[in-house]
Order: structure tokens, then sequence, then C-alpha cells
């Protein structure tokens, strides 16, 4: 039996489909899975047990650069031994700079390396191990700074789900709508910003209609000012940080208001959820807004960039969404047109025939 490890860590945009890889690989080989100490609140180790090697984070300063440098080797020697010890046969490796140790120390070990890019813009790191991978797993066949030279090593694939979320059914019903339930989606990064954008939002629009709102939030601090305001309202609300379990009740969300994280919008997408995407601007080589127009270019979406304009341009789209569900409407059709296909039993063949591949 194949012996396969798994690599991430960083953020829920890489550790998630992490988790949703190894589900569909760990009947058929014997696989392990490694994170550094930012993956580990990503993951329940009931289901999914990991071995936790810790990754130094890349800073730009020049002056914490030897500080880094130094952690990197020392990372890449903990990587290094962890693999020859244990005698992997392939790394798949879901990206970001806690990846980078084990793809250098597999290419140096002769262990072949899978890559895995969820993004329509190809990442950093995937970038520098791309030519020593046999395969790149992708969602988009057209990828943003892609060398043509390595196209043939493209495996696509559906949008990656959890298992559990192909049970449940999607919205897919036209009713009235006497409560507008709204699902925010801030993500970790610029979480302040959408965190105060949203009160200036709910602010403004509690008035016009009857709204149920359940929001994400990462700050505690930011959490007691929202409550402040929101109990000023009457309007239902509820706070959560990272739900696992999330995919259990985005049927019963009318629209949703997020970052355009890969993993995020594909469970919107695959729920037929309409979304306003607002993209965090400061995202490595601005991957979130080519995740958003992807959907935005299929009419599937309203593409809002972040700027000083921005909450005007959603207070609009929110109005004319409580007035007239034409154009509502035809995005939700338009997404089911685009996640009909995704299947778990699609996606898992494609994984293992990939690594049975010689």
């Amino acid at each position: 039996m194949k012996k396969i490890l798994i690599s991430t860590g960083g953020s829920g945009g890489h550790v998630i489909p992490s988790l949703i890889i190894f589900d569909h690989l760990k009947n058929n080989f014997e696989t392990t899975l490694v994170t550094d100490k930012r993956g580990i609140s990503f993951i329940d180790k009931n289901l999914h047990p990991y071995k936790l090697i810790d990754v130094p984070k890349i800073n730009n300063s020049i002056f914490t650069f030897p500080k880094f440098l130094i952690l990197f080797i020392f990372s890449l020697i903990k990587s290094f031994i962890f693999l020859k010890k244990n005698r992997f046969d392939i790394l798949v490796s879901t990206g970001g700079y806690m990846s980078l140790p084990f793809c250098i120390a597999s290419k140096l070990l002769k262990i072949k390396i899978v890559l895995f890019e969820p993004n329509k813009v190809l990442g950093r790191s995937n970038k520098i191990i791309l030519k020593y991978a046999k395969k790149i797993i992708c969602y988009h066949e057209t990828i943003i700074n892609f060398p043509k030279i390595y196209e043939n090593k493209i495996l696509i694939i559906n949008s990656l789900m959890r298992k559990e979320a192909y049970d449940f059914e999607k919205k897919t019903n036209k009713e009235k709508l006497d409560t507008i339930k709204i699902l925010v989606l801030g993500g970790s990064q610029g979480a302040s910003f959408f965190d105060q954008m949203i009160k200036d939002l709910i602010m403004r629009i509690y008035k016009l209609s009857k709204i149920s709102l359940s929001q994400q939030i990462f700050s505690l601090r930011n959490q007691k000012e929202l409550e402040n305001q929101y109990k000023k309202t009457g309007i239902e609300y509820e706070f959560f940080n990272y739900d696992r379990a999330l995919y259990r009740k985005l049927n019963s969300f009318d629209i949703a208001i997020t970052r355009s994280g890969a993993s995020a919008l594909t469970e919107l997408a695959f729920f037929n959820i309409p979304f306003i995407a607002i993209p965090f601007p400061y995202a490595k080589d601005n991957h979130q807004f080519y995740n958003a127009k992807f959907y935005h270019d299929r009419n599937s979406c309203w593409l809002v960039n972040q700027d000083n304009s921005c909450i005007n341009k959603i207070t609009t789209l929110i109005k004319e969404f409580i007035e007239n569900k034409k154009d509502y409407d035809i995005k939700k059709e338009n997404l089911n047109k685009i996640s009909y296909k995704n299947t778990w039993n699609n996606i898992n063949k494609k994984l293992i025939d990939l690594i049975n591949e010689n």
C-alpha cells in the first residue's frame, strides 16, 4: 500500500482542502497529515490525526530575515528526517510557505510531489516547486501566472467539498422571503474592516426588511461592539468563529456577504447561495479578486471591491435584492449550472487514479 503525506498549515484556505483530500485517500492508501501550529485550529484530531512540524512564517522585513532563515533551515532538516524515517511514496502539498520545507526535502529524497492550487492565481510556493512536481491539482483550466511549459501537469477536478455536505439538500426554490437570512463570512484576514462594514450595513438596512444575521467573528472585542449595536435594531443575530459543520445549515440562508477564499465560494456555490463577494485586497497576488471574478463573469455573484464607496454599493445591492428578486433568481440558477457536476465519487476517482499512476 502506498504511503501518502499531506502537508498543510496556515490559513483555512490551505488546511480545509487538505482534510478533504485526506478523506478521499485514507481508505485506499496509508495516509498521514502534517501541519504547523496555525493549522491546528482548523483540525479535529479525532477525525484527522496529524503530526505537528512548525514552520516559521515568511516576513518581508530585512531585520527578521536572518532569524527566519535559521528557523526555516531547522524546519527543512526536521522535514527531511521525518520523510526519510517514514519512507513516503508521495507528498501532496496544499500550498503556502509551511509546505516549502516538505517539498524541498521531498525533491532531495526523490519522493514524488503533487501540488494543489484552488485559486485562479498560481501561489508563490507552488510556482517555486512546480518544476519538480509530478502533477498539480486545480479547479480551473486557465490559471494566472501559470507557466505554459508545465500545463501538461494540470489535473482538473471539481471544487473540493466535505463528503457530508453532499447529503444536504441544495436551496433551489424561489419562495417569498418574509425574513432575509444573511450569512457573513469574513475570513481571518482584514476582519476588523469587514466587521465594521457589516455593522454599518445593518444599521442602514434593518428597517427595510426583517433580517436574520449569522456572522463569522474572529475578534471578541469586535463581537461585543457589534452586539451593542445589533441589540438596538431588534434583528435576530448569532456569531460564530470557525464552524466545521457550517454546511449543515448553509441551505437555510438566502444570501451571503463574503471574502473570496476558494473554499468559502465553493460551498456557497454548491448550495446555490447567491453572494456578494468582497475580496481581501491585500491577499497575495490578489488571488481573492480572481476567485470571485470567476463567478462574477458567469453572472453568479455580485463583486464589490473594498474601498471607501463599498458600503454604499453593498447597501444599494441589498436594497435591490429586497425589492426585486429577479437578478437574485438568475444568479441562483447560474450557480446551480456551475456546481451540478460536483460529486464526491467523481473527484474521488480522479484523485485515486492520480496516486496510482506510476
